[in-house]
């Protein structure tokens, strides 16, 4: 009797537990096509993931004004939340197909089949797809099609053969009730409840347990650039042919808390249109220059190796760069005059723009006129720092261009330059409303002390960076509460392509104060204060922040 107790309710289904284990079904079967999608990948190409090409496509149809919100928000972890979000409509996708097979047969097959073709054809537009890329997607909802029918067969089963629970089904679900009344009546006699709970479960947790390790471990595989680091890593660039000049000692300034005159690479922004950073095989990589020119030229890495290279610094930094922000980085480059490749090239009369084109499909207008410039240390950078270039600024091969913001220049993972007019050819960013030219505007940055900080009375360190690459810097000044602009004290400057070290003895007294800063460049342009925002073509305004003096 006792026994029997016991095992009574166990076995009774509410209508609320139903709907629960509809819901996880439909979880399960969408974890089982990303598995399943993840998997076959791995054999294809990484990039051919249903969730990274998803991404991918929200992030090309995503309008600039969220896109610069996003970037203001969560800065270079862009990636992540949008990862997060797509994984977010997915789970919420997953419970209403769960629901909608359970209460309408078939239905919730339809969704998700429905779903997987949108997948599909994101995977499809990718600019690398191969007609094998559909592949995974494909056997994936297929395989979620399987598991989400068997476990729902072995729902229903279990709900036929045990009692809904009066007493937690909701006044309004009366109908549901006699809907599984009657299916009882229909089941097989000499079904027990706890068998059929048992093969439910069992079905379910052979089904979950094979996603988590199947979708984990090809993850794993598919996140991995071990072939391509390895690679990298062992790769051993030649000495520059024009090594960069000696910095001397009176470039850094003895500010703690200031900028590096040479960002490391591991602290050096990130923005771009890639989701999941391309593994480039350094081996088959080949930059083709096209389009108007009079000889369509093919180079390889190891053949661009062997050219003499040059080591030059220069600030790179993004268009979604607010003022004071830290979407900008100084770094030396190792590389080839990109003006020396077009040369042999030969573009012809007419042509103004080159359409330069990553791996994953990502294009950059830039004026030729710029690439072709003697004093403009435009190269091809194999690379950074002293090592060849980190996979997520562009390995094997990137676009440096100083003076001009990332979005219409800095190419990464670059494949092609096509020769052509601003008048017959649009980039990826000009099509979504930014400007087609993107000359870098004067800008300065306080560093120290910091925004909303405390500091002693007595004299206070103001300093910062200061940038007009391609330009130079040649003053900077601080004002503190509103009143006279005195001049800060100019490191001594790299090249006129780098950002330049600034600092101001501020003689601080108690109370909160406003700090502000602006720069004249070498054309003789000081910065603006009036604020603009970075659409379409970047931000202006002075840097300002608030202390407290103590």
């Amino acid at each position: 009797m006792t026994s029997a107790t016991k095992t009574a309710p166990s076995a009774e289904l509410s209508v609320k537990r139903i709907r629960t284990w509809s819901a996880l079904l439909g979880v399960l079967s969408a974890a089982i096509v990303l598995a399943v999608a993840e998997f076959f990948a791995v054999f294809i190409s990484p990039a051919s993931s249903p969730v990274l090409a998803v991404g991918s496509l929200v992030i090309d149809l995503a309008p600039s004004w969220l896109k610069d919100l996003t970037i203001a928000l969560f800065g270079t972890n862009d990636k992540i939340v949008l990862l997060l979000c797509v994984g977010l409509l997915v789970l919420v996708l997953a419970v209403a197909i769960g629901l909608v097979e359970y209460a309408r047969p078939s239905w919730g097959v339809i969704l998700l089949v429905f779903v997987g073709v949108i997948a599909t054809i994101a995977v499809t537009t990718r600019a690398q797809a191969t007609a094998s890329w559909p592949m995974p997607t494909v056997l994936g909802v297929v395989a979620g099609v399987l598991v989400l029918r068997i476990t729902m067969i072995r729902l229903r089963r279990w709900v036929n053969s045990a009692p809904v629970a009066p007493a937690t089904t909701p006044a309004g679900t009366a109908a549901a009730a006699r809907a599984a009344s009657a299916q009882r009546s229909s089941a097989t006699p000499n079904r027990v409840p706890a068998a059929s709970r048992r093969d439910f479960l069992r079905i379910v947790g052979v089904a979950s347990v094979g996603a988590v390790l199947v979708g984990v471990g090809a993850r794993v595989v598919n996140a991995s650039a071990s072939v391509v680091d390895a690679v990298r890593t062992a790769l051993k660039l030649p000495a520059p042919a024009i090594a960069a000049p000696a910095i001397p000692a009176s470039a850094s300034l003895d500010v703690p808390g200031i900028s590096t005159l040479i960002t490391p690479n591991s602290n050096f922004y990130r923005i771009d249109t890639a989701l999941v950073v391309p593994n480039v095989d350094a081996d088959e990589w080949r930059l083709r220059i096209t389009g108007m020119v009079e000889n369509e030229i093919e180079i390889s890495f190891a053949e661009l190796l062997e050219l003499p290279l040059v080591e030059t610094a220069a600030t790179l930094s993004c268009v979604s760069n607010v003022v004071g922000g830290d979407l900008v980085g100084n770094a030396m480059w190792l590389g080839y005059p990109i003006r020396d490749l077009l040369a042999k090239a030969k573009p012809l009369a007419g042509a103004d723009m080159v359409l330069s084109r990553s791996i994953d499909g990502f294009t950059a207008s830039t004026p030729l006129e710029a690439l072709q410039d003697d004093n403009r240390e435009s190269i091809l950078a194999v690379g950074m720092n002293g090592e060849p270039l980190p996979q997520q600024h562009g390995f094997p091969v990137r676009m440096v261009v100083p003076g001009l913001y990332g979005y219409v220049s800095a190419t990464k993972w670059v494949v092609e330059m096509q020769v052509t007019r601003f008048a017959d050819a649009t980039a990826y960013w000009t099509e979504r409303g930014w400007s087609a030219i993107g000359p870098v505007k004067t800008q300065s940055r306080i560093d120290v002390p910091s925004r909303g900080s405390s500091v002693q009375a007595g004299t206070v360190a103001v300093a910062g960076v200061a940038w007009a690459p391609n330009t130079g810097i040649t003053g900077v000044e601080v004002r503190i509460d509103g009143g006279s602009w005195a001049a800060a004290e100019l490191a001594t400057a790299i090249s006129a392509d780098t950002w330049v070290q600034w600092v101001y003895p501020w003689e601080a007294t108690s109370g909160e104060h406003s700090i502000e800063v602006r720069a004249t460049d070498a054309g003789g342009t000081t910065q603006s204060g009036v604020p603009i925002p970075v659409v379409p073509d970047g931000a202006e305004g002075w840097h300002g922040i608030t202390v407290q003096v103590s």
